[in-house]
C-alpha cells in the first residue's frame, strides 16, 4: 500500500469523508491489502453502532409488470419473454402474516411501477398489515411516484422507501433508461421522501453498463452529501432479454470494497448484502456481512412468483435468501461470527 493509500484509508476511516477526486484514486488503486484495511475499519464501525446483529427483512415482490423501460432491467416494459404477474392485497397480507409467524418484523413490498396498485389500493394494504402487525415496519419500493402520493403513503403508516438513485451522474443516467425517464425526477423523489420524514434508501449497481471510477466517486460522494438511511448496492448482472445482455457482470470484489467505503461515509447506516451478492458467489452474502453489511433480505414472495420477477438472469429464489429457510441463514451467519435478528432493525442515530 503506498503513502497516499495508506493516508485515504486513515483519513475515510476517521472522518468519513474524502473529495471525489480522492474517492476515485481509491478505486483505480485499490489493492487487496487496501480492501483487507478498510473491511477491518467498516467492521469496526459496525460493531461499535450495531454490534454484531444482522438484521432481516421479509422482501415480498409484489408486481413484476412495469411502465418502464429501463435498459437492465429484466421485467422492463419491452421484454415480451417475462411470464408477468402481480399479487392482489389479500395475497401480500397472508406474505405479511407467513413472515410474522417466522418472527420478521419487516415487510419490503417491491415491485414494478405498476398501475394497479394506485395510492387508495396501497393505503389501505399498509394500514391493513399495521392492524394485523402494528409492531411491524412496512418499507416500499415502487420506484417514481408523485409526492403527494408519498405523502398518502407516509400517512397510511409506510416506514421507509428505498429507491435506487441508479447513478449520480446524468449522463450515464440516460445511457441506462429511455427518454422518458429523467435524472432530475428520479433525484426529486428522494428528496421529495427525505422531506416527508421517511427512512430513506437510495444506491446504485456496480458494473454496470458504462460505468467508470469516475461515475463511482460521484455515486460515493452524493452518499456523503445526501445522508440515506439505507443504502442498497450490488453487482450488475446482465439479463439475457434486455438490450445489455451480453454485457459483463459486475464484481464481487469490487462490491464489497465499496460496501466498506460506504459504511465509513455512513457509520450508521442500514447496509443490505443483496441477493445480487449471492448469485454471484455462493458465499456472496457472507462476504458482504464481512464487508461492512449488516442487513438481509430473505424472500417471503409465493414460490410461485419467486422466478418471475427475474431483474437478472440465474436471480437466486429458494435456500437461504428464502424466508422459509430462516434457520440456514442464522447458521450461515452464526458460521461467520454473527446474530440474526428479525427486530424492525430501525437506523441507529
Amino acid at each position: 500500500m503506498n503513502d497516499k493509500l495508506t493516508d485515504l484509508t486513515r483519513r475515510l476511516a476517521v472522518s468519513g469523508a474524502l473529495s471525489r477526486e480522492e474517492y476515485e484514486y481509491l478505486i483505480v488503486n485499490r489493492t487487496p491489502d487496501v480492501a483487507q484495511s478498510l473491511a477491518h475499519a467498516a467492521l469496526s464501525v459496525r460493531e461499535r453502532i450495531y454490534g454484531r446483529d444482522v438484521y432481516v427483512r421479509g422482501l415480498i415482490e409484489i408486481s413484476n409488470i412495469c411502465r418502464n423501460d429501463c435498459l437492465y432491467c429484466g421485467i422492463r416494459r419491452s421484454n415480451k419473454n417475462v411470464c408477468r404477474y402481480r399479487l392482489e392485497p389479500r395475497d401480500i397480507l397472508a406474505c405479511c402474516d407467513e413472515g410474522y409467524d417466522l418472527g420478521f418484523r419487516t415487510f419490503v413490498l417491491q415491485g414494478g411501477e405498476d398501475g394497479f396498485y394506485t395510492d387508495g389500493l396501497l393505503c389501505d394494504l399498509i394500514c391493513d398489515i399495521k392492524t394485523a402487525h402494528p409492531d411491524c415496519a412496512v418499507t416500499l419500493s415502487l420506484g417514481e411516484r408523485s409526492r403527494e402520493s408519498y405523502a398518502a403513503l407516509k400517512s397510511a403508516g409506510a416506514d421507509r422507501y428505498l429507491l435506487r438513485h441508479e447513478t449520480a451522474s446524468p449522463e450515464h443516467y440516460a445511457s441506462l433508461h429511455p427518454a422518458q425517464m429523467s435524472f432530475s425526477a428520479r433525484m426529486a423523489c428522494l428528496y421529495d421522501l427525505k422531506d416527508l420524514g421517511y427512512q430513506v434508501g437510495c444506491g446504485f449497481m456496480v458494473g454496470s453498463p458504462g460505468q467508470t471510477p469516475a461515475h463511482i466517486a460521484r455515486d460515493l460522494e452524493f452518499i456523503a452529501e445526501f445522508k440515506p438511511d439505507m443504502c442498497g448496492i450490488g453487482p450488475f448482472i446482465p439479463q439475457r432479454d434486455t438490450p445489455f445482455g451480453t454485457e459483463p457482470a459486475g464484481t464481487l470484489e469490487l462490491t464489497c470494497y465499496l460496501l466498506s467505503v460506504i459504511r465509513l461515509i455512513c457509520p450508521n447506516v442500514l447496509l443490505p448484502a443483496t441477493t445480487a451478492l449471492g448469485t454471484i458467489d455462493p458465499f456472496g452474502r457472507e462476504k458482504g456481512i464481512l464487508a461492512g453489511a449488516n442487513v438481509v433480505m430473505p424472500n417471503l414472495s409465493p414460490p410461485s412468483a419467486r422466478k418471475k420477477y427475474a431483474l437478472y438472469d440465474n436471480k437466486i429464489s429458494d435456500g437461504a435468501e428464502s424466508a422459509q429457510s430462516k434457520a440456514e441463514l442464522v447458521r450461515r451467519m452464526d458460521a461467520i461470527g454473527f446474530r440474526v435478528v428479525t427486530a424492525r432493525g430501525d437506523i441507529i442515530k
